[in-house]
């Protein structure tokens, strides 16, 4: 595969690494250095002429480091001659912004998908996006993946009776009764108010729990707000145990704290994103690899072969 390389930047090399492994190809070599001021420098340090490049980067904190590493590289790559260049983005940050709340603020999601576009990327991997939308930002080919295929054969084994499938708001209720549905099992949705930004209130459950085992799923957790509020919801209602399950552990300011506090025995995550050692160090997170399916989309995206049976 003389035409065919992947390369990574500083966000999260241990999965870059992890996909290089099962598609059995190096990762390319590449110089990415911050300056004192804080400018990104970039070096491509091979040959990458007439080739197709996959880039892997999360935009994940920081994000706006990270997103400023991914279109240096981009823009290195198209300057240095290459065929077709895909941006291999986990987790997409500034998703959360993808239309207008309130009067004269931005459509982040849609700036970053121009940024991204302008800037030379031929394709967009991504998973789990927070608002699917977001594929019709760009308009260039996107393969929006699913962690569903991971998650849920890890549920399959380690959960079996009296369960029930959780959505931690009203807009996840369509993911919690796809796994629902896979399961077998019953689904319930949690009533939330949020009064500001990452300050989310739980006011009732709309579903019966009692004397259950609960799985909370959403695509991130942030704050973990919205996760400790539903999951003492929960346990109010008669759960007699409280997991939760999301493709993208953010964990920003009160995070850790939150969740260590809460009623949930543990979180399980994939490695969209790096977890840090404070949350490693609490024993709550369960971290699975996406680095097949993520290796899976880009070698069919390279031989131009179907991606459907990964979207589960």
């Amino acid at each position: 595969m003389k035409d065919f390389a992947i390369f990574a930047g500083n966000s999260n090399p241990v999965l870059a690494q992890k996909i290089c492994d099962y598609l059995g190809v190096p990762l390319g070599k590449a110089k990415i250095q911050t300056f004192s001021d804080g400018e990104i420098q970039v070096e491509i340090k091979e040959n990458v002429r007439l080739k197709d490049v996959f880039v892997i980067q999360s935009t994940c904190p920081p994000a706006s480091h990270n997103l400023m590493e991914l279109l240096l590289m981009i823009d290195a790559f198209k300057r240095a001659s290459c065929r077709r260049i895909c941006a291999v983005i986990p987790y997409y940050g500034y998703a959360r912004q993808d239309k207008k709340v309130t009067p004269r603020v931005p459509i982040s999601a849609k700036l970053v998908a121009n940024l991204l576009t302008h800037t030379g990327a031929n394709r967009i991997i991504s998973m789990d996006l927070h608002a699917a939308q977001i594929q019709g930002f760009f308009d260039i080919p996107v393969d929006h993946l699913f962690a569903a295929p991971v998650i849920l054969d890890f549920i399959k084994q380690n959960f079996k009776n009296d369960l029930v499938v959780i959505s931690p708001d009203a807009g996840g209720a369509e993911r919690a009764r796809a796994y629902a549905k896979r399961l077998g099992c019953a689904m319930a949705v949690v009533d939330k108010r949020r009064d500001r930004p990452n300050v989310a209130h739980a006011m009732m459950v709309i579903g019966d729990v009692s004397g259950k085992t609960a799985v909370i799923l959403d695509d991130m957790v942030d704050t973990a707000g919205t996760l400790t509020e539903a999951a003492g919801a929960l346990i109010d209602k008669g759960a007699t145990e409280v997991y939760a399950c999301c493709s993208h552990p953010v964990l920003s300011g009160p995070a850790i704290e939150r969740i260590e506090a809460s009623p949930i025995r543990q979180v399980i995550v994939t490695d969209t994103i790096p977890l840090n050692e404070r949350a490693l160090a609490t024993g709550r997170f369960q971290v699975l690899s996406i680095a097949e399916l993520m290796g899976e989309a880009i070698i069919r995206s390279y031989n131009g072969d179907s991606v459907t049976s990964l979207f589960v």
